[in-house]
């Protein structure tokens, strides 16, 4: 069972959040819930809800977005259900089916879409619902909110008679009208309405002469404006009509009344249901200002928040366009609690509220601001003193305070609780307040509880340096400006800077040398000590720093240095492929030319036949034979290698294309110098210089030394 004291949500200002979140609901009783949200007392809902408010965020950019989940509350009909006889207004039926079809177009769409909103759909599968309410108010209401006319044969075959009379009322008054004209007793307006009801506009000198009732006159008395006799009567009739019409849709609202009144736990549930979607849609809109996202829960106890941010100084920054800092902290059965000292005004106590507020954030079924990548298990307790909790109406200075809440930590601290603690130890005498808080720790850390505490207690200090399972931690201040850096160090305690503060505020350097004489120098040597370790530390980071940004890049030289290496050599390798076969082919060239010489002398094909066939027989026994095995295989390479030149080949052509559409636009190229025999030359995209032996056409003989090749003049430059 998960506890959490209500102090600790005050003091982790847990209700502005649900403040923030509440401002996000688009029903009123939905931002009323989202107020009253407490952390789960069951570690078994929290998973789910954080999975189900997840899966809502991810909806605001999916193409299967959740419908709209807005409604009329229905509390006031719900209530009226439970008074014998009551009848619920035409107005809480059409709530009452706003509801109904609501709650049934999001239990059809999580159905819909269950492979996307799977917690959804788990707790939509737990609303039971039914069309007969529905069906049961549309059989009664129309569409616009009104009573249908068959709602009820006695309701039907009145409408057909006031619609009757209303036309017989229409007929006698226009009948009248025309009468009346024609004999000059009305005015110029000739009719006018009061009371709801058509009147002829007499004039007053006639109106002795016109039958009916005076239902008024104008306020200068010379128009009075008369129900004629004939219409009088219908009217009176149409009087009866319509309450005895108003009579029958009160029965008929009274018998649905009675219908759906059997339904009221289930209408109860289908609101419910409504305010908790009103609320994870808030906890989802919420998450995305924050940057919130699921963490990974983990059962060892554990927590390790990465770049986790205060949300409540998050949105203010937001606002004010200024800058956070994140803070990344570690707890885990090896390091279980953690000692944060330094100057105020370092992000301390922030610090502290922040991995207090996002763990009953999480076990609120709330996303955090946190990277993906961090580890937090859930804790039974979290108990916590953070600030000044002076209590006058009990007469309790903060130190009083400050011991019942000790006592308090005492009774229910063990290996399950997370607790908080803001300046321990301050409010009494330095040196025995101390010596209390100290104990206070020991006792803490024999239990195996985890937590973090604040101080500037240098006994506390040392006591964290001491234990095996606790360690110091300083919130890093730049020793020259006295500015804090808002960063958490790991590992060592923090100085006070208290004697630099003041020197920085303008304090006399007197007055700072006085009062360090008053006290012990060992204090002042062991505060001085710490702030040149930190400063060292400091410096010895930057220097790891820059080594290590060094090491990348000579990592990163090297790197290119094999790269570029293997690229020559594999190129000594193709020249040197390319000179023997040069060279093979030479030698082959010599034989030849030799045969051939011999055969123009003594013209023997016998003779030349029979050198031939040696020189082939010759060549022959270099090759090796290849079995057939190998050979099909070999052959299977070739073909892929062949595959793969003609892929790179037809893509070099598309860029060639590509390359010479582009040519095309530019401005026509300078006009090139002409090439001669002996110009020493080389092709526009090579290296290798060569020398002209001839020209034929526009192509050239060009001499590489060891080999001549026959070149387009196009594709060659001379080479100064």
């Amino acid at each position: 069972m998960i506890k959490i004291h209500p102090n600790t949500l005050k003091d982790l200002e847990f209700q502005k959040v649900l403040e923030q979140i509440s401002a996000m609901c688009i029903t009123e009783l939905g931002g009323t819930h989202v107020k009253e949200i407490l952390p789960f007392q069951k570690a078994s809902e929290i998973l789910p809800e954080l999975h189900r408010v997840k899966e809502f965020t991810a909806s605001f950019n999916s193409d299967n977005r959740i419908p709209n989940h807005g409604f009329d509350a229905i509390t006031k009909e719900l209530r009226l259900f439970d008074i014998e006889n009551s009848t619920l207004e035409v107005t809480g039926f059409r709530r009452i089916l706003s509801v109904c079809e609501t709650t049934r177009e999001l239990l059809r769409f999580f159905k819909k879409y269950e492979e996307f909103y799977t917690y959804l759909q788990e707790y939509a599968e737990t609303i039971q619902y039914t069309s007969l309410v529905a069906e049961a108010i549309h059989k009664i209401i129309d569409r616009y909110g009104l009573v249908k006319d068959d709602a009820s044969p006695a309701l039907q075959q009145l409408r057909k008679q006031l619609q009757h009379v209303k036309g017989q009322i229409n007929g006698s008054f226009s009948r009248a009208l025309n009468t009346y004209a024609q004999a000059d007793y009305l005015d110029e307006i000739r009719e006018s309405v009061v009371e709801n009801r058509r009147v002829l506009a007499v004039k007053a000198m006639h109106r002795r002469k016109v039958k009916g009732a005076v239902l008024g006159q104008s306020k200068t008395g010379s128009i009075v404006y008369v129900e004629p006799q004939e219409t009088l009567e219908y009217t009176t009739e149409l009087t009866n009509l319509i309450y005895e019409e108003e009579e029958e849709v009160k029965r008929i609202l009274k018998a649905l009344t009675e219908q759906l009144r059997p339904y009221k736990s289930l209408l109860k549930s289908y609101q419910d249901y409504l305010i908790q979607v009103d609320m994870w849609h808030a906890k989802a809109k919420y998450a995305t200002v924050i940057n919130g996202v699921l963490p990974m829960l983990t059962k060892e106890k554990k927590l390790h928040l990465i770049k986790a941010y205060h949300p409540l100084l998050l949105v203010s920054n937001n606002k004010k366009k200024a800058k956070t800092f994140p803070q990344t902290i570690e707890l885990h059965p090896e390091n279980r609690i953690i000692v944060i000292s330094g100057p105020n005004a370092g992000g301390k106590s922030i610090t502290l509220k922040t991995v207090g507020l996002l763990q009953v954030m999480l076990q609120s079924g709330m996303l955090i601001p946190v990277d993906p990548y961090s580890e937090l298990s859930l804790f039974e307790r979290i108990l916590s003193d953070i600030g000044d909790n002076q209590s006058i109406e009990n007469h309790l200075s903060t130190y009083s305070y400050r011991l019942k809440q000790m006592n308090y930590f005492l009774k229910k601290c063990n290996e399950n609780t997370l607790f908080l603690i803001d300046e321990f130890g301050t409010g009494s005498d330095p040196e025995l307040g101390g010596a209390l808080a100290e104990t206070f720790l020991e006792v803490f850390y024999d239990r195996g509880a985890f937590g973090i505490i604040t101080t500037h207690y240098t006994n506390l200090k040392l006591l964290a340096n001491e234990l095996p399972f606790a360690t110091n931690a300083n919130m890093q201040f730049d020793r020259k400006s006295l500015e804090p850096l808002y960063h958490l160090q790991l590992g060592e305690a923090g100085s006070s800077f208290t004697f630099e503060v003041a020197q920085k505020n303008g304090i006399p350097y007197s007055l700072i040398n006085k009062a360090k004489k008053k006290i012990e120098r060992g204090k002042v040597r062991f505060d001085k000590t710490i702030a040149n370790l930190q400063k060292e530390r400091s410096q010895l980071r930057k220097t790891s720093q820059s080594l290590k940004s060094e090491e990348d890049k000579a990592r990163e030289e090297a790197k290119q240095l094999e790269e570029t290496n293997t690229k020559i050599q594999q190129k000594l390798e193709s020249y040197q492929e390319l000179y023997d076969s040069n060279q093979k082919w030479i030698s082959l060239g010599k034989k030849l030319d030799t045969l051939s010489e011999k055969y123009f002398h003594n013209k023997r094909k016998r003779e030349l036949i029979d050198e031939l066939m040696k020189m082939v027989l010759q060549e022959n026994v270099k090759r090796k034979k290849v079995a057939p095995k190998k050979k099909k295989v070999q052959k299977a390479k070739e073909q892929k290698v062949i595959k793969e030149v003609e892929r790179k080949v037809e893509g070099i052509r598309k860029r060639k294309k590509k390359e010479k559409e582009a040519a095309a636009k530019l401005p026509p190229p300078k006009p090139k110098v002409s090439l001669k025999v002996g110009d020493r030359v080389r092709m526009i995209e090579g290296r290798a210089v060569g020398t002209i032996d001839s020209i034929e056409k526009k192509k050239a003989i060009v001499n590489y030394g060891m080999f001549t090749a026959d070149v387009s003049l196009e594709e060659l430059e001379k080479v100064g």
